[in-house]
């Protein structure tokens, strides 16, 4: 007899990055850590899509640069606690870009085709 497949439920996580000076600057030290992750759990399909919040400065011309203030996820997995301990295993998390207190994990149904 086989082991029932898991069912696997979709949740949008919002993280915002702190507000205290220097966070940017730690968000851009880790970074690579952070994309390296993020790349190896979508390809998994634990990641169904994932990116930055950027402040609206960051589109207001062609040549405006971009500041990064937080993330956003759509997450595919067995319960909210999986989705919660990946967010805290995290180098966003674990080095202090993320605001802890602000980070939101909910059930998620999507209306239209994800990417």
């Amino acid at each position: 007899m086989s082991a029932a497949t898991p069912v696997l439920h979709k949740f949008f996580v919002y993280t915002p990055d702190k507000s205290e000076d220097g966070t940017f600057e730690r968000r851009l030290g880790v970074r690579p850590q952070h994309l390296e992750v993020a790349h190896e759990r979508n390809l998994a399909g634990i990641v169904k899509l994932g990116g930055a919040v950027l402040t609206p400065e960051s589109i207001a011309s062609p040549s405006a640069q971009r500041k990064m203030i937080g993330s956003v996820f759509i997450f595919e997995a067995e319960s909210l606690e999986d989705v919660k301990k990946m967010i805290e295993g995290d180098v966003y998390y674990t080095s202090g870009v993320w605001d802890p207190e602000k980070i939101v994990i909910l059930p998620f149904v999507n209306a239209t085709p994800l990417p």
